[in-house]
């Protein structure tokens, strides 16, 4: 439970220190010696970031793991997704059957169907789930994922 709100809490600080940044300038004349007829670029959400480029473009996840974690993670609520950046994050569920409450991230950072595009985090009331627990969690997403994989194949 510390884990994600620590992770929160890093995520709000970098973006305020970004904000921060953004208005500084690095030539502190560069303001005096613009040209009057020239308008400047305004700030935007899509620069503020590094994406000055066309504000349709998003970052790619694989859908088919996106997807796979929804369904597997299912028994759990959804508290907020981000598909910009690929992050599920889910609320206390217990598994069907058992008293145990899980928490979870998701974060799916790639758009290849491969491990290394899924990260999960999983805690429980007491802390950390096992390593062993995430990684059962993770292979089953991954197994989803092939699996709807092959049936999109099929069409």
């Amino acid at each position: 439970m510390a884990y994600i709100g620590s992770n929160r809490l890093v995520l709000v600080s970098a973006m305020a220190l970004a904000l921060v940044l953004a208005g500084c300038s690095s030539d502190p004349d560069s303001q005096s010696q613009a040209p009057a007829q020239e308008e400047p670029e305004r700030e935007t959400i899509w620069n503020l970031f590094e994406n000055s480029g066309d504000p349709e473009v998003t970052v790619r996840v694989n859908r088919y793991i996106w997807n796979a974690a929804l369904e597997v993670l299912g028994f759990m609520p959804v508290e907020s997704v981000d598909p910009f950046t690929g992050l599920i994050v889910f609320g206390w569920g217990s598994v069907p059957g058992t008293d145990a409450e899980y928490k979870a991230t998701v974060l799916v950072g790639d758009p290849a169907l491969d491990a290394r595009s899924l990260s999960v985090a999983i805690v429980t009331r007491s802390g950390p789930a096992k390593a062993e627990t995430v990684e059962a969690v993770e292979e089953a997403i991954l197994t989803r994922a092939r699996q709807l994989r092959m049936e999109d194949d099929k069409y």
